[in-house]
């Protein structure tokens, strides 16, 4: 009996955070913690592209024989989302960039890393070759096999935000439908 207790506590707990973040997510203001890390997002997805494109540029041995078109357009394609989304909400427009990652983006950026994470198309041991010497040591460490295990993660990540923002997404539709039905019934009497 007392651990059906406990289940029925977590559960009621779950519930309420979840109704709790729906409420939030109807408001249209954006806090700055989120246009902070929106702007972070941004700057190192650019780094990121510029790191890649020197890898792809100068041949370093990074990219093997199997990275092909379809991969770059999965690879480049997930970043570019997240330089999107992450600008859109920068100017303000947290609805717009909520909805491209809940009904799109999410699922593009899990199967993108998905298929590369299955034709691993990537040399980790030439990883660390564009950048000067004395800063190799930090990204020397990362072999195939933790790449492998990161890239997983965000699989499994990108997955689970993808089915969550997007169950999220539809509650914040409904609460601001019910809000407005409210907001109109009132003004009427």
């Amino acid at each position: 009996m007392r651990q059906g207790e406990n289940s029925f506590n977590m559960i009621e707990k779950i519930g309420k955070s979840f109704h709790k973040t729906v409420e939030e997510e109807t408001k249209t203001e954006i806090p700055s913690d989120e246009r902070v890390t929106s702007i972070a997002i941004v700057v190192i997805c650019v780094l990121f592209l510029f790191y890649s494109f020197a890898h792809y540029r100068l041949s370093t041995g990074f990219f093997t024989a199997s990275y092909g078109t379809l991969e770059m357009v999965l690879l480049y394609g997930s970043i570019i989302y997240w330089i999107i989304t992450s600008t859109v909400m920068i100017l303000g427009r947290k609805d717009l960039s909520r909805d491209i990652d809940s009904f799109g983006g999410l699922i593009f950026a899990t199967v993108g890393f998905a298929w590369v994470l299955i034709v691993f198309p990537f040399e980790f041991s030439y990883f660390s070759n564009v950048l000067p010497d004395f800063f190799r040591f930090l990204l020397r460490w990362i072999s195939n096999d933790i790449a492998r295990v990161l890239m997983l993660l965000a699989v499994i990540v990108h997955l689970v935000a993808a089915v969550y923002s997007a169950i999220l997404r539809v509650f914040v539709y409904k609460s601001r439908a019910r809000n407005n039905r409210l907001y109109r019934s009132s003004r009427e009497t």
